[in-house]
């Protein structure tokens, strides 16, 4: 998606050979035209899934997964993880680790919002180790719903999450592959190029 990549080079900032933070437009500030063009991309690739409901991580997936939500005309569910005196029973739960943060969390879904019947799109923000892709689905799963897809807005392709995810089966389609960040500098994974026919 060349408009997100071109945002991550304009104004995404590298701290480091792994971390790379976005926070004007996506995980503090929010560009809701951005987010709207994500979320048109997300429900197009999955257009065709059957996709009954949305799930994805608080807070920084919220907003690109309620894009695709709406224009998949589905309701979206975000796994909570902070305690509520409000969603305290009956609860899919699941532990996941947070490579940014550095920190796991036990993350909650009520049980009412989730079910066998369900075809279930993860959104998330980064793909890096793959561990909050991996705890949605497995909350999905515990549903006995179906993941259908799981939509990144913005890949670490040097890291091994998306061949963890693939491994387990799952379809991931991520908007911008970051192939590295060395040197302070964002190169992205080149799409590959069209073989040329041998009539050519």
């Amino acid at each position: 998606m060349k408009q997100l990549e071109q945002k991550i080079l304009d104004e995404g900032i590298v701290l480091g050979e792994n971390v790379l933070k976005v926070d004007s437009f996506l995980n503090h500030q929010v560009d809701p035209q951005l987010m709207h063009s994500i979320g048109q991309t997300f429900a197009k690739l999955f257009e065709a899934e059957g996709i009954t409901k949305v799930l994805t991580l608080e807070s920084s997936g919220i907003a690109p997964a309620v894009m695709a939500a709406l224009l998949l005309q589905v309701p979206l569910i975000f796994a909570r993880k902070r305690k509520s005196l409000t969603l305290k029973d009956d609860l899919y739960t699941e532990k996941i680790y947070s490579f940014t943060k550095q920190e796991e969390s036990e993350v909650t879904v009520s049980r009412k919002f989730l079910n066998a019947e369900d075809r279930v799109l993860i959104i998330d923000d980064f793909l890096a180790n793959g561990d909050a892709a991996l705890g949605l689905a497995c909350i999905a799963e515990q549903a006995g719903a179906v993941v259908a897809g799981i939509g990144i807005v913005i890949e670490k392709a040097f890291q091994p999450g998306r061949d963890v995810l693939i491994q387990q089966g799952y379809r991931v389609h991520s908007l911008a592959r970051v192939a590295s960040l060395s040197g302070g500098k964002v190169a992205f994974v080149a799409e590959p190029v069209a073989q040329a026919s041998s009539n050519d």
